[in-house]
């Protein structure tokens, strides 16, 4: 039983991380699509144009950026919890935070 709960622990920490990680990824491509969006906009109108375009049709500024840091605590006190429980051991403990510090 105590490797059940190891694995599902294990699994957990894995799909944490992945999933912190795939949420990094679509806002980057966000952000770059918006730019390139400005980009071509910008270019396809004259600037007198361009003014009332964007007057008109004024974007709401982007999200800010999630703190990367923010997102590697929140991961480290899942990690935490579960090693409280009893669900992860000191190693494996060890080894799933030295991934999220170096990521």
């Amino acid at each position: 039983m105590p490797g059940l709960l190891r694995g599902v622990a294990r699994t957990a920490a894995i799909a944490g991380t992945a999933t912190a990680v795939s949420n990094r990824v679509s806002r980057r491509q966000a952000g770059r699509w918006a730019e390139k969006d400005q980009q071509q906009q910008q270019d396809q109108y004259p600037p007198d144009d361009q003014q009332q375009q964007q007057q008109q049709y004024a974007a709401p500024p982007p999200a800010p950026p999630a703190d990367p840091m923010q997102d590697k605590l929140d991961q480290l006190k899942q990690l935490g919890e579960l090693k409280e429980q009893g669900v992860l051991s000191d190693e494996e403990f060890q080894q799933q935070k030295a991934k999220i510090l170096n990521s």
